[in-house]
């Protein structure tokens, strides 16, 4: 990796759009696929991608460091005194158990597809139309979904099915914020319900790509370049609670739809890149 200040500069840029696109429903993947064709192969280190997955995952949990922390105390006292009954539960008990269920079907899914699907759309022109298909899945569930449930409504069923969202945004283009909110929407979730349980279940999620790319790090006997890293998990967890700030007050009274044309201008730009021999 080079450490020199063209390094540095890409690191920051990178963590501003790690940030940027894992929070906001205009999808991180495509964007880290497209990246390398605009400034350079240099970006694709393992140990790099670590540095990004750790600052996302950081923003994640201090933003949200008191849901966590009422998380953890309930299930300390509910899991000893009422086990299984999980109708007993607290209703932060029972939350940390729905994230973890909706986790499930993207590992499964991850564990037996990961490689093919990022091998069958990773190309542009297939980020492209990822960005242009997702984008009116999103804008219907939008647009349909009802205002009815909050974050307490969360149950298993509701889990499973934002779960198997999720396992769907392995597909670069999806956007893993974008098709988890789409589908507490249309579960009925209002917008910051939708939004605030979409970001926390990014954290099993992100901490789990950190782990299986830092193997894939140490395997491949990978240089660190500790410097590169730091700046850009720095730049990443800072962008990203600023970002999820921002993002949690603008749906408090307005819809998806800027970013849905963001989506479909990226995508329109990014077919025409292919089609002229561009990307």
């Amino acid at each position: 990796m080079d450490a020199s200040l063209a390094g540095y500069l890409r690191a920051i840029f990178l963590g501003l759009l790690q940030a940027l696109t894992e929070f906001l429903p205009i999808s991180s993947s495509g964007h880290l696929v497209l990246a390398p064709h605009l400034i350079g192969d240099q970006v694709s280190s393992l140990t790099f991608d670590v540095g990004l997955h750790i600052g996302t995952l950081l923003a994640v949990l201090i933003y949200f460091w008191r849901d966590w922390a009422s998380i953890a105390v309930s299930l300390v006292a509910d899991v000893p005194r009422h086990r299984a009954r999980i109708d007993r539960w607290s209703a932060p008990s029972r939350l940390g158990l729905w994230i973890v269920v909706a986790t499930v079907p993207a590992v499964v899914v991850g564990a037996l597809l990961k490689d093919t699907l990022e091998d069958c759309f990773r190309a542009p022109a297939a980020v492209g139309v990822s960005l242009l298909f997702f984008s009116g899945v999103i804008w219907f569930a939008d647009r349909v979904g009802g205002q009815y449930l909050e974050l307490r409504d969360v149950n298993a069923r509701r889990s499973i099915v934002i779960g198997l969202a999720q396992a769907v945004a392995l597909i670069p283009g999806t956007s893993r914020s974008g098709i988890t909110i789409a589908a507490a929407r249309g579960l009925g979730f209002d917008r910051p319900a939708a939004a605030r349980f979409s970001f926390m279940l990014s954290a099993p999620a992100v901490a789990g790509a950190a782990v299986l790319t830092l193997g894939s790090a140490i395997s491949n006997q990978e240089p660190v370049s500790w410097g590169l890293l730091a700046v850009g998990a720095t730049t990443s967890a800072l962008t990203g609670m600023v970002v999820i700030r921002v993002l949690m007050q603008y749906i408090q009274t307005r819809s998806l739809d800027a970013f849905i044309w963001y989506r479909v201008a990226l995508g329109c730009a990014v077919l025409t890149a292919v089609g002229l021999g561009w990307l």
